[in-house]
C-alpha cells in the first residue's frame, strides 16, 4: 500500500471502528447495569407489596398456587414468587417451582429454573415470620439491553460510511500541499534547481520541502563545479594539443633533418605533458567525494612513504635529489591504501619538481596526540598570498618554470578530506622550501 492517502484512511477507519466496537461494549455493559438495577429495585418493591397483602390472600384463598396473568406489555417480565414460614411452603405463584427459589439468605441471587437462568430475590418480613422469594428471569434483561444499545449505537453505525467519504475529502484537502510540493519538484531540471517556495508549506512538510532545496543546493553546487572543471580541462588540454599540431606541422614541412628530429622530440614531450594532464583528470574524477570508492583499513604510514619513496627514486635520482624518511614512529591511521599512496605520490613527486637540482627532499612522520606526515623540500616554495589558490584546480604558479598540470595538491587536499584529515602548507623551519603536513585528528 504505496497510497498515503489510502493508507490515512484506512488507519483512520480501523481506529474509529475500533473505537465505535469499543464504545458498544461499553454501553452494552453500563445498559445491562443500569437495566439490572430498575429491575432489582422493581423486585424489591414486588416483594413488599406482596408481603403487605399475603395475609389477606392466605385468608380468602384456600389454595397455595396463584394463576399466570398474561404479559400485557413488551418489557413486562414474568414475575415467579414464594412466600414460605417456618413450617414450609404457603404459597407460589403458577410458575414458580414447588422447591425453594433461593437459599433463605436474604438478598439477591441467581438461579437456574427449567434450565435458564433467573433473578431472585429473598426477602424476610418485619417480624421475621414470612419469607418471600421473588423472580424474574434474566433473559429479558440481556435482550433489552442489547436493544438499547442497538438503538443508541446504530445511528453512529450508518454514520460510519458518511465519515469515511468525509475523511477521504479531508484527507484529500491535508494532503494538497504534498502534491502542490510534487508539481514544484517535478518542474526542477538540471539547469533549474532553483529551491521550492517555503510559503504555505505545512510545518509537517517543511523538514521534507528544507531536506530538498538543501539538496538542490548540493546538486547545483556539484553542477558548477563539473562545468568549471569541464571548461578548465578543455583550455588546459587546448594547449598541449595547440602546441602538437604546430610541432607536427614543422616536422612534416621542414627538410632539415635535425629541424625535424627537434620537431619531433617537442612532440614526444607535448605528447608526456598531455599524458600526465589526462591521468590527472582521471585521478581526480576517483578522488571526488561523491563518487570515491573507499576501503578503510590500518594502515602503517611510515612504511607506506618508505614504498612510495622507493617507487618515485629513479625520478630524484635523475635531478640528483636526496630523498630522507626521518626514523620516528609508526603512525597507524584509518585509511584507503590506493588512496594515501595517490597522495603520498603526489607530494613527493611535487616536491621532487619543484626541487632544484641536487636539492633534498625530507619525509617524516610524528605521532602525540594527532598522527602528521610531513613532506618538506629544499625548493623556491610558495609564497603565502598564494598558498590558497594552489589548491585550487588547475593553478600554478608563474615563473616556477615547470609544466604542472596544478592539480597535484588539489589531489591531495581531496584525499586529506575523504580521509577526515587536515592539510597545512608552510614554511620550514630552516632554510627555503616549502613544508606540507597532513594531520589526523586522532591517532588510531
Amino acid at each position: 500500500m504505496n497510497s498515503l492517502r489510502i493508507r490515512l484512511i484506512v488507519l483512520l477507519s480501523v481506529g474509529l471502528g475500533a473505537a465505535w466496537i469499543l464504545a458498544a461494549w461499553f454501553s452494552h455493559a453500563e445498559s445491562r447495569e443500569e437495566i439490572n438495577q430498575l429491575f432489582d429495585a422493581q423486585l424489591a418493591q414486588s416483594a413488599q407489596v406482596l408481603l403487605g397483602t399475603m395475609r389477606h390472600e392466605l385468608h380468602e384463598r384456600g389454595e397455595h398456587n396463584v394463576d399466570e396473568i398474561a404479559v400485557s406489555h413488551e418489557y413486562e417480565q414474568k414475575l415467579a414468587f414464594q412466600i414460605w414460614d417456618e413450617e414450609g411452603l404457603l404459597m407460589r405463584s403458577a410458575i414458580a417451582p414447588a422447591s425453594a427459589l433461593a437459599s433463605e439468605n436474604e438478598g439477591y441471587s441467581e438461579s437456574i429454573i427449567n434450565g435458564e437462568p433467573w433473578r431472585v430475590l429473598a426477602k424476610w418480613d418485619a417480624h421475621h415470620e414470612f419469607m418471600i422469594q421473588v423472580a424474574e428471569p434474566l433473559a429479558a434483561r440481556e435482550s433489552l439491553a442489547r436493544h438499547i444499545t442497538l438503538k443508541m449505537l446504530l445511528p453512529m453505525l450508518i454514520a460510519l460510511p458518511v465519515l469515511a467519504m468525509l475523511i477521504w475529502f479531508g484527507v484529500g484537502a491535508g494532503l494538497r500541499p504534498l502534491q502542490h510540493l510534487k508539481h514544484e519538484v517535478k518542474q526542477r531540471t538540471a539547469n533549474r534547481l532553483a529551491p521550492v517556495a517555503m510559503t504555505g508549506v505545512p510545518e509537517e512538510v517543511a523538514p521534507l520541502a528544507q531536506a530538498l532545496n538543501d539538496l538542490f543546493a548540493r546538486l547545483e553546487e556539484a553542477f558548477e563545479g563539473e562545468r568549471r572543471f569541464t571548461a578548465d580541462a578543455a583550455h588546459e588540454l587546448r594547449t598541449p594539443l595547440a602546441a602538437l599540431k604546430i610541432q607536427a606541422q614543422v616536422a612534416m614541412r621542414s627538410t632539415d633533418k635535425t629541424e625535424q628530429n627537434t620537431a619531433l622530440e617537442n612532440v614526444l614531450r607535448g605528447v608526456d605533458r598531455a599524458t600526465r594532464l589526462v591521468e590527472q583528470l582521471l585521478t581526480l574524477a576517483r578522488v571526488d567525494p561523491e563518487t570515491a570508492a573507499m576501503h578503510f583499513t590500518q594502515l602503517d604510514l611510515h612504511g607506506l612513504a618508505a614504498t612510495v619513496m622507493a617507487d618515485l627514486a629513479p625520478l630524484a635520482h635523475a635531478k640528483n635529489i636526496e630523498m630522507t624518511l626521518e626514523d620516528g614512529a609508526i603512525g597507524h591511521v584509518q585509511g584507503d591504501d590506493a588512496q594515501l599512496r595517490l597522495l603520498l605520490r603526489n607530494l613527493l613527486d611535487n616536491a621532487i619538481r619543484y626541487t632544484p637540482i641536487g636539492g633534498q627532499v625530507f619525509v617524516a612522520v610524528h605521532v602525540d596526540e594527532v598522527v602528521t606526515l610531513e613532506v618538506r623540500d629544499t625548493g623556491s616554495g610558495i609564497p603565502k598570498a598564494e598558498r590558497a589558490q594552489v589548491l585550487q584546480r588547475f593553478y600554478r604558479i608563474t615563473g616556477s618554470g615547470e609544466d604542472g598540470s596544478g592539480l597535484g595538491l588539489s589531489i591531495v587536499q581531496r584525499i586529506a578530506e575523504l580521509h577526515g584529515a587536515k592539510l597545512e602548507l608552510g614554511d620550514p623551519e630552516v632554510g627555503a622550501g616549502l613544508l606540507v603536513k597532513v594531520i589526523w585528528p586522532t591517532t588510531t
